[in-house]
């Protein structure tokens, strides 16, 4: 796999957030390998529910194998396909709120993923962006790289909401320099 997944200590604090949120029913942007997802699953309990989605079809089936050997095969649900399209049907269909979001995919669709974030979710839940630091790349005026522009717009988009508290820290370790957006809606 890539060198994208969530690093160990992001997995313990996401599974963390889910517990201190009590969140039974999570939504995650972007599974890759499931790593992430198998401690959002673990945290969310016996009767939790996780809809994972992912839009590359080999991704997912590691990810599946992965479930089934750390036990959560069973609370996990994974579309797969683009995840703003997936995120829509969701929508469309009514899908009872989400409890917690974690938004881990392709950096240009974030404010995207808010979007569909904020319309899949209610008061009092929490939604948690990754990879919003990048090294420090978002601080650089001149960047165009859409992966920076895309955490940009979506910083922007959280700070103006006014249903949203918010607020970003940096992680520094195995994988480098980033950080993370954590924000509760109101």
């Amino acid at each position: 796999m890539p060198h994208a997944e969530v690093a160990a200590n992001q997995g313990a604090f996401l599974g963390q957030l889910v517990t201190i949120a009590g969140a039974k029913r999570v939504l995650e942007f972007g599974t890759l390998a499931g790593y992430s997802t198998i401690w959002l699953a673990r945290a969310a309990g016996e009767d939790g529910r996780v809809v994972t989605l992912e839009l590359e079809p080999d991704n997912a089936s590691i990810a599946e194998a992965n479930f089934r050997a750390a036990g959560v095969a069973e609370h996990i649900t994974m579309i797969v396909g683009p995840a703003a399209e997936s995120a829509a049907r969701l929508i469309s269909d009514g899908a009872e709120p989400f409890d917690f979001v974690f938004i881990d995919a392709d950096k240009p669709n974030n404010p995207a993923y808010l979007t569909a974030a904020l319309e899949l979710t209610r008061s009092g839940a929490v939604i948690v962006i990754d990879n919003v630091v990048r090294n420090g790349a978002v601080t650089d005026a001149d960047s165009t790289d859409p992966r920076v522009q895309g955490v940009r717009k979506v910083v922007d988009e959280i700070a103006a909401h006014p249903e949203l508290d918010a607020t970003a820290f940096q992680t520094v370790g195995e994988k480098g320099w980033d950080g993370l957006i954590i924000a509760r809606r109101r």
